[in-house]
């Protein structure tokens, strides 16, 4: 077998177990030096109370820390489960011989050097998934930190690592970077959660991000997986693990580096230039019930919530503040982030009313000043009524916490609510004024009665609002069928847009009335029988975007216009690229104006299809006001992500204008979706502009590119 660049074997549960829960360990490279790499792992597993063999190698030492050691892997027992390579990258090739002539499970390869150090380390790096797959050997790393098992007190890594006891299970850490998933570790536990495992895949020559994942899915101590994921090198598969993930009811929480960079530029359409890597990569899997995080802090932040609330937040959420300044300002974040805050005033929330006092106004952000100084049962009033307030599926506190006299008044009537109402809905705890003096065993008062303290009320709202979104998600399919074009058969490369627009006609995607031309005289005969004035548009495979080497002309009337225009337009390309030879012109009839959107697909190699719908014309790449949509939503689906638009209120009537046909324009994507699905070959379509019409009026495509592969 040949393990390519990029891709590596599978590895199965039984193997991940003889990894993850081994029973036997073989550190090659043990040592008694301080701080090497061979002695740190040892004294991990000492510390840590291993209870299976541990077996070292060593060639210039017979005895170890009071251990005995062998010479070389040839020596050790066969069958070892876990062999930890302390070694330089030089020896790593021939010891995973070695373990795969012992029959050993498992190996971790801490070395680095190998596909990121150029062709000879990939060539390395590929035979080290050759020996892995053909032995059954399954390998984390190179390049990795190793692993740590908090359920069974195994840590296979060689930074310092202390669990004080077995964990009873919550969070398990995948990350392809050693160092972040050690940072998230510490992170993690400085707010007490619990952790299973904790896993550094590094280069992955023989396992990867998707074996941990399905690992612990299966885990049934494992409640929430944390990634941090610099690339999928099985997307498809990491998609088919999410839907097992949501049916285990296990919620996945992803950091993914690298929004920043270019997105890969496609010559033939907008679409492939707009649905960058990272934007179609999110927009995948947030569809497949992903929570993504924009930044570490972030990370832990929704981790933190849904490993210690009763239930994820959901539905619209109540602010509790004590100030009117931080009330504008929770309004502001809201606005910003899109969190949903249901309107409660003193007319329909007469249970919140009876809580308070009569000078606090029932609102949402609730300012209750400083009353809760003299009257602190007021916190325990208002939970109490905001329990019962079906608008309500999230509270948010975010107190004024000062000194720990403060927090010893206000803190107790929120723990006696949520420990007496026995609280469904996730309450969740920020302090206003970082830095205030909070004793920690408040903290751990309320942590241990489900709700998460956050030293800042900023952070948390953003993380409510990833998860509260998450939970929204619609994740229904179409029963449409997938479409076929027969005549697709013949096409490779680029299809230019007279043909593009007969191959889609037919699924009922509406063009303008038109006609292609081969002579000018063809032209002037098209003109005539569509009547009115016409536009005429190049027509070459190797003409992309016409606009920009003169291929438009618009508002053509009679021959001799068609007879200058054709003159003109042929001119205007040659001069433009000599090498572009026109197959001649499409002549359509000039469509009202309307609204200019774009609608545009793309097939990714690893991802798979997606659709790009937004506003469009020739500032579509500049504005990229779009939205990246699954081929098999439903049409309500649809409507609702394009009302997600930046500029969405142009579709809707804005300052007077009528109302627009999105319901047609969503028929339209749900047609291209239905392509998509049944004509995996097209690799790229890109329909712009596409224009609406009054609502009843419908929507025209204008423009029509494909890519065929």
């Amino acid at each position: 077998m040949t393990v390519e660049a990029g891709v590596r074997p599978q590895a199965g549960a039984r193997d991940i177990n003889r990894l993850l829960r081994p029973r036997s360990i073989a550190i090659v490279g043990a040592s008694e030096t301080p701080g090497s790499l061979g002695a740190s792992v040892l004294a991990n597993l000492v510390r840590n109370e291993f209870p299976g063999d541990i077996h070292l190698v060593n060639p210039k030492r017979e005895t170890i820390s009071g251990r005995p050691a062998v010479p070389s892997v040839d020596a050790l027992p066969e069958g070892v489960d876990c062999a930890i390579l302390a070694i330089p990258r030089v020896a790593v090739l021939d010891t995973m011989r070695q373990l795969a002539a012992r029959k050993a499970g498992a190996a971790i390869i801490f070395a680095a050097g190998f596909a990121e150090g150029g062709e000879q380390g990939m060539a390395d790096q590929q035979e080290i998934g050759r020996i892995a797959h053909e032995a059954g050997i399954v390998v984390e790393g190179p390049n990795c930190l190793g692993s740590v098992n908090y359920l069974d007190r195994i840590p296979l890594t060689f930074i310092d690592t202390d669990i004080k006891a077995p964990s009873p299970g919550g969070v398990g850490i995948v990350s392809q970077s050693g160092a972040m998933a050690a940072v998230l570790a510490v992170m993690l536990e400085s707010r007490t959660l619990d952790l299973t495992y904790s896993v550094s895949t590094g280069n992955e020559a023989g396992s990867g991000v998707e074996d941990y994942v399905e690992f612990m899915i299966a885990d049934e101590k494992t409640r929430i997986i944390a990634m941090i994921v610099e690339q999928f090198r099985d997307p498809a598969r990491f998609l088919a693990l999410m839907d097992k993930a949501n049916a285990a009811g296990k919620l996945v929480v992803l950091l993914h580096p690298g929004k920043s960079s270019a997105a890969r530029e496609s010559a033939a359409t907008h679409t492939g230039a707009m649905a960058g890597d990272y934007k179609l990569m999110r927009a995948k899997v947030e569809r497949a019930g992903v929570v993504v995080a924009e930044t570490l802090e972030e990370l832990g932040d929704i981790t933190e919530i849904a490993a210690r609330c009763p239930a994820l937040p959901s539905g619209g959420t109540a602010v509790l503040g004590e100030s009117g300044a931080l009330k504008a300002l929770t309004l502001d974040l809201a606005e910003e982030l899109e969190l949903a805050l249901p309107t409660l005033d003193d007319g329909n929330a007469p249970a919140l009313r009876a809580a308070l006092p009569e000078f606090v106004p029932v609102s949402n952000p609730l300012d209750l000043t400083a009353q809760g100084l003299v009257d602190p049962d007021m916190y325990y009033r208002t939970l109490a009524a905001l329990f019962e307030d079906d608008r309500v599926g999230t509270i948010f506190a975010g107190i004024i916490q000062t000194n720990p006299a403060t927090i010893g008044i206000k803190l107790p009537p929120f723990l006696k609510a949520v420990r007496e109402l026995k609280a469904t809905k996730p309450v969740i705890f920020g302090g206003v004024d970082e830095g205030a003096d909070v004793p920690a065993d408040w903290i751990e008062q309320l942590r241990a009665e489900g709700i998460p303290y956050f030293p800042t009320t900023e952070r948390a709202l953003r993380a409510i609002r990833r998860l509260s979104a998450a939970g929204a998600r619609d994740a229904s399919r179409t029963d449409a069928a997938p479409a076929s074009v027969p005549a697709l058969a013949s096409e490779k490369g680029v299809v230019p847009e007279y043909k593009a627009k007969a191959l889609l006609a037919p699924l009922g995607i509406s063009f303008p009335k038109g006609q292609f031309a081969a002579t000018v005289e063809d032209a002037i005969a098209a003109a005539e029988a569509i009547g009115g004035p016409v536009v005429m548009k190049a027509q070459a495979a190797a003409l992309s975007h016409k606009s920009d080497a003169g291929g438009v002309a618009l508002n053509l009337v009679g021959a001799e216009a068609i007879r200058a225009a054709w003159d003109k337009m042929f001119a205007d390309v040659k001069r433009y690229d000599a090498s572009i030879i026109l197959d001649g012109v499409l002549i359509e009839a000039m469509g009202a104006r309307g609204l200019e959107l774009i609608v545009g697909a793309k097939n990714d190699p690893q991802w798979g299809p997606v659709i790009l719908a937004g506003f469009g014309g020739v500032t579509a790449e500049i504005l990229q006001d779009v939205r990246l949509l699954s081929p098999d939503m439903t049409k309500e689906a649809i409507v609702a992500e394009l009302g997600k638009l930046k500029q969405a209120a142009l579709l809707h009537g804005y300052r007077g204008s009528p109302a627009l046909d999105v319901g047609a324009v969503a028929e339209l994507i749900g047609q291209v979706g239905r392509l998509l699905r049944g004509e995996p070959r097209i690799q790229e379509l890109d329909l712009n502009p596409v224009v609406v019409y009054p609502e009843g009026q419908g929507a025209i495509a204008l423009d029509a590119l494909m890519l065929v592969d």
